[in-house]
């Protein structure tokens, strides 16, 4: 994310939206905040395979920490992108394999508000991300 967001701030935001058109319509906000891919890094190469939507994922190894950054081809589920750029992204290969994001997908409540292609593209993005720091590590 490039305005600096923690994962702890996009969790407490979600708790003061009450309605869940206010939630898509942050998480949307979200995913206008990503940085944008290059044409070229939006290739197979990148793409993340099982999301309904295109997502692509573009990642970075320095200095031990892996470094993300993603596009989707769709407003909510660029802002599905961005909240997982912000639980994984600038962290150690372990440190991301020994997150538990289902509890952060909790505490935001996206498991139950999603549409079931949208949850099966949001775990096949973790997937991808924890396959990441796996080879990394």
């Amino acid at each position: 994310m490039q305005d600096g967001t923690s994962i702890e701030e996009i969790v407490e935001n979600f708790s003061f939206l009450e309605d869940w058109e206010d939630r898509y319509a942050y998480l949307i906000e979200l995913g206008k905040g990503l940085h944008p891919l290059e044409a070229d890094e939006m290739c197979d190469t990148n793409k993340v395979r099982g999301c309904a939507s295109q997502v692509w994922l573009v990642s970075a190894v320095e200095d031990g920490l892996v470094h993300l950054r993603g596009a989707s081809d769709a407003h909510i589920v660029s802002g599905l992108v961005a909240v997982a750029l912000t639980l994984f992204s600038g962290k150690s290969p372990s440190d991301i394999l020994a997150t538990d994001e289902e509890a952060v997908f909790r505490d935001i409540g996206l498991r139950d508000h999603i549409t079931p292609q949208r949850s099966n593209g949001l775990k096949s993005m973790v997937a991808t991300i924890k396959k990441i720091a796996a080879d990394a590590s």
